[in-house]
């Protein structure tokens, strides 16, 4: 199981520009989810959008009923209908004009609200009947000179084109062929019963057939651009209610990272003024130890002094290791970077640890690859990184074990460090615990040497600080390989001095 962590460690950076604004939040948040749940599409919360695409439907098609209307009075003329078919045409083109204007009024000044939506669109209803009324009037016409067929098919087919017409500019107004096409109908049915003709009672019907045709069809329409109108509101409420959200996430963010920088910066205040007084401590224990002002005449006393010391020791090591967490996490751990040599810093590393790993009979063997250049580092830190690792190691490997330390070449060219032990290994479900700051896995809870469980973060957070990568391989009862990568980009490749004495050489070749 290998877990990978290459993550920038001063992620606590506070954005206090925003206002806390929970209480409005929620209130949206709930408002948002009302609507999605008991909004209603076929309600009447759309009336106003209707009516608005009933004006822009009327205003895109104005100039097609005036030409109608002027094709069926010219056709009406050559029936011989006289003036009437005249007057008939200026009132309904005038009627169709004071239309028209009305609606642009009507749009431009944004008079229809969802407040008067319904009083405007019984407005247009009565309007449309007044031209329903017109074209009442006209299918009421006669010709006494015409061939009664024609005249009939002429006076349908004027009718029914009036009737696809408006049925295509008034589909958003709910009714409006109805109300259209009724004086229409009641005309032609009058017709019939003073003429009892069958041309006007198949006028009759196949209009009134027609009519109910287009209300239907107009009336799916109008559902389905009630329906899209949903939609598009269920998808603005949705959008709404997700910004909402992160808005949300992003305040519980924002404390979070407060509270955080919070405990970094009162750890670091807290372990800098435990650290003062603990040398001190320290400090007279290690003389009373060593005897250095006189003997100690009780043994007793003596190993209290001892227990004191180590305590303390524990206890300093503790805080430094808080304290250097805290620094990173409040961006504060700064790097003093220089050419370090990282076989020079882990041979330092395992002749500090070789007298634990003696006590506990461990073996640590050495693999470095030669000749490796220079890397651009903080020397303290990589030598803590290296140091850490290898106590872990000792720490976890039994008796008899052994350790075997690894310095090479990546495949992109970079470094690496690896520590591979044949201790009890780590479960793979406590591997993230393991990682995490604090965290323990069961054989370190178990183990006589407990630790503060920050080595590991500290590692991470200095690796990550010089762009490197950390990498933990552990397998239970087959031991733990942990592994520090320097980038290649920090690794110094330096020109080799042959050359330069060569070309000094040519120089004064040349010049000779």
């Amino acid at each position: 199981m290998s877990h990978r962590v290459n993550s920038s460690p001063d992620k606590n950076i506070v954005d206090r520009s925003k206002t806390v604004r929970n209480a409005a939040v929620s209130k949206a948040v709930r408002e948002t989810r009302a609507k999605l749940q008991h909004g209603n599409p076929r309600s009447q919360q759309f009336t106003s959008e209707m009516a608005s695409l009933y004006i822009n439907s009327v205003l895109q098609s104005a100039a097609a009923l005036p030409i109608l209307v002027g094709a069926i009075a010219a056709v009406g003329l050559a029936f011989n209908l006289g003036g009437g078919a005249l007057g008939w045409t200026l009132a309904v083109l005038v009627l169709h004009a004071l239309h028209v204007f009305t609606l642009r009024f009507i749009q431009r000044r944004k008079l229809v609200t969802d407040d008067n939506a319904m009083g405007w669109t019984r407005r247009f209803l009565g309007f449309q009947f007044v031209i329903g009324l017109f074209w009442a009037y006209f299918a009421l016409q006669t010709c006494t000179t015409c061939v009664p067929s024609t005249f009939a098919i002429f006076k349908g087919a004027a009718l029914l084109i009036v009737l696809s017409a408006t049925a295509m500019s008034t589909s958003m107004l709910q009714g409006a062929v109805l109300v259209s096409v009724i004086p229409a109908v009641i005309a032609l049915a009058y017709a019939y019963v003073l003429s009892r003709s069958p041309l006007d009672l198949g006028l009759m019907a196949m209009f009134a057939t027609a009519s109910v045709f287009f209300i239907y069809m107009t009336g799916t329409l109008r559902r389905a651009n009630v329906q899209l109108l949903s939609y598009q509101v269920e998808k603005d409420d949705l959008i709404a209610e997700l910004e909402v959200a992160k808005s949300v996430s992003d305040e519980a963010r924002r404390r979070a990272e407060e509270a955080n920088l919070a405990k970094s910066r009162f750890l670091a205040s807290m372990s800098h003024e435990l650290r003062t007084p603990l040398n001190a401590i320290l400090g007279f224990s290690e003389v009373m130890s060593g005897e250095v002002m006189g003997p100690l005449n009780n043994d007793i006393y003596k190993e209290y002094v001892g227990d004191i010391h180590r305590s303390g020791q524990h206890l300093l090591n503790l805080i430094n290791e808080i304290l250097d967490l805290s620094r990173i996490e409040a961006g504060r751990y700064e790097l003093h970077e220089e050419s370090i040599v990282l076989s020079e810093i882990a041979e330092d590393c395992i002749g500090m640890i070789q007298l634990r790993a003696r006590a506990k009979n461990i073996r640590i063997t050495e693999q470095f690859e030669p000749g490796l250049p220079s890397v651009w580092a903080d020397e303290k830190s990589m030598r803590q990184v290296v140091l850490n690792l290898l106590s872990n190691a000792v720490k976890f490997t039994p008796q008899g074990g052994e350790i075997a330390v690894k310095l090479g070449w990546t495949a992109g060219g970079g470094q690496y460090v690896s520590i591979k032990d044949n201790g009890p290994g780590i479960p793979e479900d406590e591997i993230p615990v393991v990682l995490s700051a604090f965290g323990q896995g069961s054989i370190a809870i178990k183990s006589a040497e407990q630790g503060t469980g920050l080595g590991l973060p500290i590692v991470q957070a200095i690796l990550a600080k010089h762009d490197g990568e950390f990498v933990l391989k552990s397998k239970l009862r087959e031991g733990t390989e942990v592994i520090a990568i320097m980038p290649a980009k920090r690794v110094l490749q330096s020109v080799p001095a042959v050359q330069e004495v060569h070309s000094n050489e040519k120089r004064r070749r040349s010049f000779a």
